[in-house]
C-alpha cells in the first residue's frame, strides 16, 4: 500500500484595518516563520490551506468588510479550498461570543493580545529572541513602529479600549533595538504609531517619555526620518516639539487627532480640552517650528453636534488652516459612552457635513501647495506607478498625505532612495517635480 504524503501547511495572513493591525500581522508572520512554518502575507497564490484573518472592529464599514472577508474564506473552506480559518484582531476581540454563534465554521477566534495562543495552534512557541525583529509586508525603506498598545482615554465615541485594552508602553531599549534591526535591513523611515503616542512612558517611567524615546531613536544610524503619529492633544508634552526642532532626522510633521472644533462637542466627546486650548496648542507648536506640517482628523455628526456646533467646526478649519486633514463621519458604536446618546443625524447628513469640511480643506491644501512651486525638497521615493515615480516630502506620511509625482520618462529614481526634487506644479493633493542634480 502506497504511503500517503502529508501536505505541508501553508499559512496566509490577511490584514484588515489600520497600520497597528499591520504591525500585529508582521509580528505574527515573523513568529510563524521563526518557528519554521511556511507563512505569507496576503499571498495571491491559491495553495494556502490555512487562513488567518486579522480583523478591524473600529466602525461599521470596517466591521462589515471584516465580516465579508471571514465569510469569503469560510465559503472557501466549505468548498474544500482551504482546511482551516482562524480569526484574530479587533472585531474578534470585541464580538467573539457573537461571532462563534453566527459563524461556527471558523476554527478558532482570538483577541488582540492572543499571539501565543495562535502560535499554539501550530505547535509553535513565542520566540522572545525575535522581539524587535519584524518581517515587513511592504517596501523595506519605511516601517511602522508600534511604541505602545491599548489606551486609557475615555473618549465617548471610541471602542479601542474595549478591543485593545489599557495602555502598555514598550521599553525604550526594546524599541531602539528594533530600530537598529530595521536600519540594518534597509529601513530609512520609522513611523511611530500607538493608540495614544503622547501617553508613552507613563506606565513604565512614571512620566511622559516620548521626547526621550524620539531622541534615542534619532541616534540610530541609518534612520533618516522619524515620523510621529496619533499624538493626543490633552496634556501634550511640548518637549516633543523641542526634540523635533533639535534633531534633523525627526520629520517636522505631527499627526494630532483633534476630533472637533466646538468646545461643547469636545466636552460631550470627553476629550478633556476646549477649542481655545486646542488653538493655543497649535499656535505654540507653529511658533516653535513654523514650517511644521500638522495633520489632524475630525468627526462630523457626533451626538450633540447641531448646526451651530458644526459651523464652529467649519470656522475652526478655516482659521487653523491645517496642512493635512481627514474627516470621518460619526459611527454609533455599542458599549461606548456615546451609544446612550441620540444619534439624530442620518448618514447622508453626516456625509454632507464631512464633504463640506473637505471642500474647505481642498482649497486650503491647494493654496499651501502653490507656495511650494519653485522650491526644492528632499523626497523619499515609495513606488513607480504608471508613468511616474511617486514619493513624499518629510511633510507627508504614507498613504494618507500628499504625494510627489516625478515623470518617469524624464527621470530615473530608485524605490527607497532619497532625491532632491524641485516642484514645478501643484494641485490640491499632489506635487509635480523634476529631479535636481
Amino acid at each position: 500500500m502506497k504511503a500517503r504524503t502529508l501536505k505541508k501547511d501553508k499559512v496566509n495572513i490577511i490584514t484588515m484595518g489600520c497600520s497597528k493591525n499591520l504591525v500585529d500581522s508582521e509580528v505574527l508572520l515573523t513568529q510563524l516563520k521563526g518557528n519554521g512554518i511556511n507563512a505569507s502575507h496576503e499571498s495571491s497564490a491559491q495553495d494556502n490551506n490555512i487562513i488567518i484573518i486579522n480583523t478591524c472592529g473600529f466602525i461599521d464599514n470596517a466591521k462589515q468588510e471584516s465580516i465579508d472577508t471571514i465569510l469569503q474564506y469560510v465559503d472557501a473552506k466549505e468548498q474544500g479550498l482551504v482546511d482551516k480559518v482562524y480569526v484574530t484582531g479587533c472585531l474578534s476581540q470585541r464580538y467573539k461570543d457573537d461571532l462563534e454563534k453566527e459563524i461556527p465554521q471558523v476554527d478558532a477566534f482570538f483577541g488582540t493580545r492572543d499571539l501565543p495562543a495562535i502560535l499554539k495552534k501550530f505547535k509553535a512557541d513565542y520566540k522572545h529572541e525575535l522581539v524587535g525583529e519584524r518581517l515587513l509586508t511592504h517596501s523595506a525603506h519605511y516601517a511602522y513602529m508600534k511604541i505602545s498598545e491599548g489606551c486609557d482615554r475615555p473618549c465617548s465615541f471610541c471602542a479601542i479600549p474595549i478591543m485593545r485594552g489599557g495602555h502598555i508602553s514598550r521599553p525604550i531599549e526594546e524599541l531602539v533595538k528594533e530600530a537598529q534591526h530595521k536600519a540594518a535591513n534597509g529601513t530609512k523611515e520609522l513611523l511611530l504609531i500607538a493608540q495614544d503616542s503622547t501617553y508613552y512612558g507613563l506606565d513604565l517611567y512614571k512620566k511622559r517619555n516620548l521626547a526621550e524615546l524620539m531622541d534615542r531613536l534619532a541616534d540610530v544610524e541609518g534612520i533618516d526620518w522619524i515620523r510621529l503619529h496619533y499624538a493626543y492633544p490633552t496634556g501634550f508634552p511640548m518637549d516633543v516639539i523641542q526634540v523635533m526642532k533639535d534633531r534633523p532626522n525627526i520629520c517636522k510633521y505631527l499627526d494630532i487627532p483633534l476630533q472637533h472644533g466646538s468646545t461643547s462637542v469636545l466636552k460631550t466627546m470627553r476629550r478633556g480640552t476646549t477649542r481655545e486650548k486646542q488653538e493655543e496648542l497649535i499656535h505654540s507648536i507653529r511658533d516653535m517650528i513654523p514650517e511644521i506640517a500638522i495633520r489632524t482628523t475630525l468627526i462630523a455628526g457626533h451626538p450633540g453636534e447641531g448646526e451651530r456646533e458644526f459651523q464652529e467646526m467649519v470656522d475652526f478649519v478655516e482659521r487653523m488652516k491645517f496642512e493635512r486633514l481627514g474627516v470621518f463621519t460619526y459611527s454609533h458604536e455599542e458599549n461606548t459612552h456615546a451609544y446612550s446618546m441620540e444619534d439624530s443625524l442620518s448618514q447622508e447628513e453626516k456625509q454632507d457635513r464631512a464633504n463640506q469640511l473637505m471642500e474647505i480643506q481642498e482649497q486650503i491644501s491647494y493654496d499651501l501647495n502653490q507656495e511650494k512651486v519653485g522650491k526644492t525638497f528632499k523626497v523619499l521615493i515609495d513606488k513607480k506607478e504608471g508613468g511616474h515615480f511617486v514619493g513624499r516630502t518629510e511633510f507627508d506620511s504614507v498613504e494618507v498625505d500628499n504625494e510627489v509625482l516625478i515623470d518617469a520618462s524624464k527621470h530615473y529614481c530608485r524605490v527607497g532612495d532619497f532625491v532632491h526634487a524641485k516642484v514645478t506644479e501643484a494641485t490640491e493633493f499632489d506635487l509635480y517635480a523634476e529631479v535636481e542634480g
